[in-house]
């Protein structure tokens, strides 16, 4: 599975890059593949380790904002694995040719 997610702190300002990086901060920590973006950050794993992930990066946002805001995308495909490069190289496949 593959979920990417948003966390915005709400009620902090207009500079939230320091929450942003308390989120990544615990899924670099996790040890599972991922990626961060400008807008979001892919986490790959099973359902459960993933969630957990995501949970805990809501919380460390949470302990320093009075409101967070969650968006998520999860592609939930038993059986695949490295989907986060697979996917990629997939898609710069096609466009090589």
């Amino acid at each position: 599975m593959i979920v990417a997610f948003s966390v915005t702190p709400l009620g902090v300002g207009e500079d939230v890059g320091e929450y942003v990086a308390d989120a990544v901060r615990v899924v670099r920590e996790s040890g599972l593949p991922h990626r961060t973006d400008a807008m979001f950050t892919s986490v790959e794993g099973e359902w459960d380790e993933v969630m957990d992930v995501v949970r805990r990066a809501v919380a460390a946002v949470e302990a320093r904002a009075p409101r967070v805001s969650l968006v998520l995308k999860a592609d939930i495909r038993p059986g695949v694995t490295d989907g986060l490069t697979a996917k990629v190289e997939t898609i710069e496949r096609h466009l090589a040719d």
